[in-house]
């Protein structure tokens, strides 16, 4: 019994992989999903826009997400909320005015190994991209929620970056 007990664990704990410090940290940096009408200051999410959470959240269900972090604006946090939900972590809330070099140097000071999530705005997700990467990322225009940015620090100090966009 106390075998078959621990196959069972052993498979459990394979649904989701801890963080491989030799692997080094990714970072995924994503738009708010799609923004309702409701408030023209802080709108929450459309139907559509929490379908694209919830999508998110799916794609990234098998890494080992460490932590979460989104603005504090509804439709950010209500992006970044199934995400941390799917992983037993709060969303960590940072200001968006603070600047991309300051944020990113705190973000890779924060986390040597894992997956980071990183939830912004169209102004905002690019910087904090180049900031990270030390390379040229392009804008993303007002009217486009289907970006995903991932860039990888790898512990030998190379880093790549995929930029993507999704349905």
């Amino acid at each position: 019994m106390r075998i078959v007990l621990l196959i069972l664990l052993c498979l459990l704990a394979g649904c989701r992989s801890l963080p491989d410090p030799t692997e080094g940290t990714t970072f995924v940096l994503v738009r708010h999903a799609e923004k309702a009408t409701d408030d023209p200051k802080d709108p929450s999410l459309t139907p559509a826009g929490m379908r694209r959470a919830d999508r998110l959240a799916s794609s990234l269900h098998r890494r080992a997400l460490v932590a979460v972090y989104a603005t504090p604006l509804r439709r950010a946090q209500a992006t970044a909320a199934p995400v941390a939900r799917d992983h037993g972590l709060e969303v960590t809330t940072y200001d968006a005015a603070t600047p991309p070099a300051e944020f990113a140097q705190r973000l890779r000071g924060a986390h040597a190994a894992g997956t980071v999530l990183v939830v912004g705005h169209s102004n905002t997700v690019p910087a904090i991209a180049q900031a990270l990467c030390g390379c040229t990322i392009g804008p993303i225009a007002e009217t486009e929620y289907g970006r995903r940015i991932t860039v990888r620090a790898h512990p030998d100090g190379r880093v790549t970056v995929d930029d993507r966009r999704e349905p």
